[in-house]
């Protein structure tokens, strides 16, 4: 009876996860979905812990204090981190989970294979039996590992402890040793007797893992969270099939399908291939990187008043958010402006780029916290459409992904990347602290055009003042 109830707790899980999955597609019903997906996990989680028993011994798991206190420390950490984490820093903390994700399904299959090592040395089974066996452990051990390794110089490049570092014929190299890392794989499953093969796996891939990700360059850096956030759920299918655990197999598969589609949307977004992806030999320090670096021209400033001013005798103004409203948390202070021009019966739209931020959906949720409407938002190539009927863009803290270098600049390291083409507006207003250059490290020609104008300043701060200036107008 309790093999029964606990297979309908998998089965209630797993339909869980796929319709929150579903429900994550639409900002209106994701959170709503998160919460549906947590809820089915709870469930397969209680149900495994108090209905699990071993076919052969008919025996619980056991080991509760263990178990207990893992859930107990894990929960409470993982709560806090996500109440104290600030938007800014999302992306980082979403690198580092997931890696933990990758170390636990790397992990298992060390443990695993010990399990099996000490059978197989005493003779209770054989080699050839356990072969099918090997080869999830092995495949759960290479792709586990490669995700915490990457996802940890994830996590370091976007807090800024981590640069981009490369060499002559790194590419070579990591295919060397990805290749190599795969023979020890295949031996290791031919000849399970091979025990120390698996520590040289796990040391292979976790070197590749960093030599993999080492080398791209910030402005990737959302390609890169998605692809490894779909190694994690394959992994995590690896220990589903070791497991026999159908919500295990089912959770993996989702997220590893989820971040494989997604990966190919970012990188269709960023103009990359996903082959180029796979070999690491996108984003960082290529060819032409300092294109475009030196001063272009001469860029003009623009007051709160005079910005207010068009603003307000608009008829349509969009607003391009980027990583510097996120630094500011201006999102609600855009949300103001946007409400007062309203009033004064302006059109007011947000263009969103794919990759703007630094993980997919960035933008997204910063606005949904201000309570911005979804039907506001405009992908890009809505927005690109709608740009030639705009009388004023605010570009909010965006660069990279409003630089034309991406469309005219060969030898530009973004060259290729579909941007948002703000520059066929009427009026282009920037507002940044200072004109560093962004995330990629390039210069941006558009500050420099004759119809753009610079509003130096924190967003928050200067979003603030103009929707005083505005409701004075």
């Amino acid at each position: 009876m309790g093999i029964n109830i606990l297979t309908l707790c998998y089965l209630i899980a797993s339909v869980t996860f796929i319709v929150g999955l579903k429900m994550l597609s639409n900002p209106a019903s994701a959170r709503r979905g998160n919460l549906l997906a947590a809820f089915g996990m709870g469930i397969a989680i209680v149900g495994t812990i108090f209905l699990y028993t071993n076919h052969e011994t008919g025996e619980h798991l056991g080991n509760y204090p263990w178990i207990f206190g893992g859930l107990l420390i894990g929960g409470i950490v993982g709560t806090l981190a996500a109440k104290k984490v600030k938007m800014t820093a999302m992306p980082e903390m979403v690198s580092m989970f997931n890696g933990m994700g990758g170390a636990c399904a790397a992990l298992i299959s060390v443990v695993e294979f010990n399990h099996l090592a000490k059978e197989l040395s005493a003779g209770t089974i054989s080699a050839d039996a356990i072969q099918p066996t090997v080869l999830i452990i092995v495949l759960g051990l290479i792709i586990g590992s490669v995700s915490f390794a990457g996802s940890m110089i994830a996590w370091g490049k976007l807090n800024g402890t981590v640069k981009d570092f490369s060499f002559t014929g790194q590419n070579i190299l990591n295919l060397i040793i990805l290749a190599v890392t795969l023979g020890a794989g295949a031996y290791l499953v031919v000849d399970p007797t091979q025990s120390f093969l698996l520590y040289t796996i796990l040391a292979l891939a976790l070197v590749y893992g960093v030599f993999f990700v080492m080398p791209i360059g910030g402005a990737d850096m959302p390609v890169v969270i998605s692809l490894l956030n779909s190694f994690t759920g394959v992994a995590a299918a690896c220990g589903g099939f070791l497991y026999d655990n159908k919500v295990m197999l089912t959770g993996g598969i989702l997220v590893g399908a989820a971040g494989t589609l997604l990966t190919i949307l970012m990188c269709k977004a960023m103009n990359r291939s996903l082959q180029n992806v796979l070999i690491g030999s996108f984003g960082g320090n290529r060819a032409g990187t300092a294109s475009g670096s030196g001063e272009q021209g001469h860029y003009k400033e623009i007051s709160l008043s005079d910005a207010a001013m068009l603003m307000s005798f608009a008829n349509k103004v969009m607003v391009v958010p980027g990583y510097g409203l996120a630094v500011a948390q201006a999102q609600h202070a855009c949300h103001e402006l946007e409400k007062i021009l309203g009033e004064k019966g302006v059109e007011f739209k947000y263009a969103i780029h794919p990759v703007a931020g630094r993980m997919p959906g960035h933008m997204n949720v910063l606005l949904a916290e201000a309570d911005v409407s979804y039907e506001k938002l405009l992908e890009m190539e809505d927005a690109n459409d709608e740009f030639k009927t705009c009388d004023v863009v605010l570009v909010l803290g965006a660069n990279d992904v409003v630089n034309p270098a991406a469309k005219i600049d060969a030898a530009s390291p973004i060259y290729g990347m579909p941007i948002l083409e703000v520059e066929s507006a009427k009026t282009v207003i920037v507002n940044k602290r200072s004109m560093k250059p962004g995330y990629a490290g390039i210069e941006n020609g558009l500050f420099f055009q004759p119809k753009t104008s610079m509003l130096f300043g924190d967003a928050k701060k200067v979003l603030q003042d103009l929707c005083a200036e505005v409701k004075s107008v």
